[in-house]
């Protein structure tokens, strides 16, 4: 899966970066929507490449990549990127000049057993976790973000 996100991210027209993409879906942004989220299968791929991030959805019927890019995110765009801890996820809040956009990305201690895992795994041809290998790093990287120039 690693490889035909890079595929696709390049495909776009976008450089990623190694080892820098993690599973994400938006936050919900309260208790109600906290409940039905539990039973939204809306996963993407959060790939940090060259000059922005870049969203990649899954696709809900067969969990394979769809080959359009949902959201394109310059880092000169971001104004600063919070993380914290919201149970078994973190959420990442991103701020822009107009916009904040909040992603959770499951945790690595269990992904394994979450979907995240199951997602990274997918398509692999083996049992690797990217999602988990990717997730201390790609989340220091987005921290560092914010008033970046490049």
């Amino acid at each position: 899966m690693a490889n035909e996100v890079k595929k696709l991210i390049q495909e776009a027209g976008y450089e990623p970066l190694e080892n820098r993409r993690i599973i994400v879906k938006y936050a919900p942004a309260n208790l109600s929507e906290q409940i039905t989220a539990f039973f939204n299968s809306e996963f993407y791929v959060l790939q940090m490449c060259e000059h922005e991030i870049v969203l990649l959805p899954f696709n809900t019927t067969w969990g394979n990549l769809r080959k359009d890019v949902s959201l394109v995110l310059p880092y000169g765009d971001i104004q600063s990127v919070e993380l914290g801890d919201d149970l078994l996820n973190t959420v990442i809040t991103i701020r822009t000049g107009s916009d904040t956009i909040r992603l959770t990305t499951q945790q690595a201690a269990l992904s394994d057993l979450r979907s995240s895992g199951a997602y990274a795994a997918i398509y692999a041809g083996n049992f690797k976790n990217w999602h988990k290998e990717n997730l201390n790093g790609t989340l220091e990287a987005l921290r560092t973000l914010g008033g970046r120039t490049d």
